[in-house]
This record gives C-alpha cells, sequence and structure tokens, in this order.
C-alpha cells in the first residue's frame, strides 16, 4: 500500500512542477485582473436586477 502512496506522491509532485514551468506570471497577472472585473460587473449587474425586480413587484402588489 505504501508503494502506491509513493507513487501517487510522486505522480501529483512531477504534474505541480510541470505546470509552473509553462505558466507565465504575466498570463496569471491578466487573468486574476480579468476574474476581478467580472465579478465586480457580475456583483454590480445582480444589484441592480435584484433593484428592477424588487419595485416591479411593489408596483404590483398595490
Amino acid at each position: 500500500m505504501s508503494h502506491i502512496s509513493n507513487q501517487s506522491a510522486g505522480t501529483c509532485g512531477g504534474t505541480i512542477l510541470a505546470i509552473v514551468g509553462i505558466i507565465d506570471p504575466n498570463d496569471m497577472l491578466k487573468t486574476a485582473i480579468l476574474a476581478a472585473i467580472g465579478a465586480v460587473v457580475s456583483f454590480i449587474v445582480s444589484a441592480l436586477l435584484k433593484r428592477i425586480f424588487k419595485s416591479k413587484k411593489k408596483k404590483n402588489v398595490i
């Protein structure tokens, strides 16, 4: 059982090291900035839609 565990750890470690060598720091920065912008836009759109539907419900109830 120990052999399988050591092999899995080696495989995971090698995969991680290979990925680290491929990833460009500029791409990571660009991805982080785009993700932040997407989160902000999503939040604003959700807040606006919530406000719009809330005001429509009030008009329909009266």
